[in-house]
């Protein structure tokens, strides 16, 4: 009898090498069913997969597993002379393939040959929608057909358990709709970190991992944010009930240390006009004391437990500090016009243009998304834009704008906060510097972090700061892939910024519920563009 496919973990725990505990005493379990992976950035998802995975060992408890592991992590790291076929692992298997046909394998060769291999390999390619052949090099497919072909080298090797990492990172909406395609067909066990909404929605239930551990909500991503919006809800209710029990206890206590002071003083008025026997002044003294004690004791004892309640109704609340993101005001004029291109023509070979006549006009406060498959252009676009790339022909012209790609690389990662705004802003003095950070949540010391140090939150929220606080905010704001490195809170807040931006917003980004968010009004989609243009 077959067992079950499973990952079970047994109070699991880990630290970092400075040794902050990162995950404690962790009870999980996996099983055949398709399982997203949440939590913010910097909790321990990608740790806890590595433990899995065996390339890190749990420092106490245990991890057991039956059947085999597949594994696709968030970038598809290759060597220059690599190929589709290595990757698969089956590059050797294929050229036995290749010297049988030619009549050229031995019998052994023959004996052990999988005949079925390239018609498995090509069926797996064309699953997640990628016009390959085994022997393309990987260096010559962009990060998202990267991604799909380790997706098809999977499907290949049919593990029992899929671990994916941040699978839809860099891909255009057919590679998305490909995962969710190849996710939705799945029957074995699979675990998905992801901060992708869309593909969330298609789990059969959710795991968060947080500071206070780890919790399985049964559904996908709407059901498990209904849950949890009724959960926190009723643990926040909880706290401010145990607090105001602390408070009412300690009003009641003073209350009666209030009444006992007012009735020892009026006993010893009464005793000083000499009107109560001396015999009776010592017990009347000795009860008050009693009195005074037991109301002291028993206040103590209600304080305490109010306490203790409070306590253990704030050991479910993840304290986290909220990440804001407050655009400045650019005071845009609805008629104003921010970016013209007109005839524009470029690439960076000259018999192959990736653009060719191509003419675009942002006016006013315009939300614009640029979308269009992997190698149509968007970056191409973008450094045109930027400057970075000059156009064979044709002209641009771009108001004062701001630019933020995927790696924010408009920052130094060895300068800290504080002395990328300054190289950025060099008008700005140390005052105006400190008050446009602190703005973005920037304050004291945190503007003195380190830029390499940053999270991918802290990274993007730091990138606004630069670009956006100097004295003369842009008019045009340029994101391209802003949610790529964000865990799905800081998503939600920098959406909420970009809401409230008045200026222009130009947006290169797959992700459909963010572009939602945002309100954009307009669509500027790049064709795919033919295989004898790329």
């Amino acid at each position: 009898m077959l067992m079950p496919i499973s990952i079970v973990l047994s109070n699991l725990s880990w630290s970092t090498p400075d040794g902050r505990p990162l995950l404690s005493n962790l009870d999980l379990s996996f099983g055949a069913e398709r399982t997203g992976l949440v939590g913010r950035n910097g909790v321990g998802k990608t740790t806890l997969i590595k433990l899995v995975s065996g390339e890190l060992q749990p420092q106490s408890g245990s991890i057991s597993f039956s059947g085999r592991l597949g594994i696709l992590r968030q970038s598809v790291q290759v060597e220059a002379d690599e190929t589709v076929a290595d990757l698969f692992g089956a590059s050797e298997a294929l050229a036995v393939l290749k010297r049988a046909e030619a009549g050229e394998a031995t019998n052994d060769e023959l004996a052990a040959a999988d005949w079925t291999l390239e018609a498995r390999i090509a069926a797996a390619l064309d699953r997640v929608g990628l016009d390959v052949t085994p022997e393309t090099h990987l260096t010559t497919l962009s990060g998202g057909q990267r991604t799909r072909c380790g997706l098809a080298a999977l499907i290949v090797d049919d593990p029992d358990f899929l671990i994916l990492d941040e699978p839809t990172n860099n891909l255009d909406r057919d590679g998305r709709r490909a995962v969710i395609d190849l996710l939705a067909g799945w029957k074995a066990g699979a675990i998905v970190i992801s901060h992708d909404r869309e593909l969330l929605d298609t789990m059969d239930a959710i795991v968060e991992l947080t500071s206070l551990g780890a919790s399985r909500y049964g559904g996908n991503w709407t059901q498990y944010r209904e849950r949890k919006a009724l959960e926190l809800s009723a643990v926040e209710h909880d706290f401010a009930e145990a607090e105001k029990r602390v408070a009412e206890v300690e009003r009641s206590a003073q209350a009666t240390a209030e009444r006992q002071a007012r009735r020892d003083k009026a006993g010893r008025k009464m005793a000083a006009k000499g009107g109560i026997p001396r015999i009776m002044l010592g017990g009347l003294k000795e009860r008050a004391e009693m009195t005074g004690g037991e109301n002291t004791r028993l206040a103590e004892r209600r304080r305490t437990q109010a306490l203790q309640d409070a306590a253990t109704a704030r050991e479910k609340i993840e304290i986290l500090q909220p990440l804001t993101v407050k655009l400045p005001t650019s005071g845009l004029p609805s008629n104003r016009i921010v970016l013209r291109m007109e005839g524009i023509t470029a690439g960076y070979e000259p018999e192959r243009p990736i653009l060719r006549d191509f003419d675009f006009i942002v006016t006013g406060p315009e939300r614009i998304a640029l979308t269009g498959p992997n190698g149509s252009g968007k970056t191409t676009l973008l450094a045109l834009i930027s400057g970075v790339l000059q156009p064979w022909t044709g002209t641009v012209r771009v108001v004062h704008f701001a630019l933020l790609d995927q790696s924010v690389s408009l920052l130094d990662p060895s300068l800290s906060i504080r002395d990328n705004f300054r190289r950025i802003n060099p008008d700005a003095d140390e005052n105006a510097c400190r008050a446009a950070l602190a703005r973005f949540m920037f304050r004291a010391d945190a503007a003195l972090q380190i830029v390499s140090s940053l999270s991918g939150g802290q990274l993007l929220r730091a990138g606004l700061a630069c670009a956006l606080g100097g004295s003369i905010p842009p008019s045009l704001l340029i994101l391209d892939e802003p949610t790529n490195h964000l865990d799905i809170d800081s998503i939600s807040a920098v959406e909420a910024g970009l809401r409230a931006y008045d200026g222009a917003l130009l947006v290169v980004s797959h992700d459909e519920v963010f572009l939602d968010n945002i309100g954009i009004e307009r669509r500027l989609e790049l064709p795919a563009r033919a295989a004898s243009d790329r």
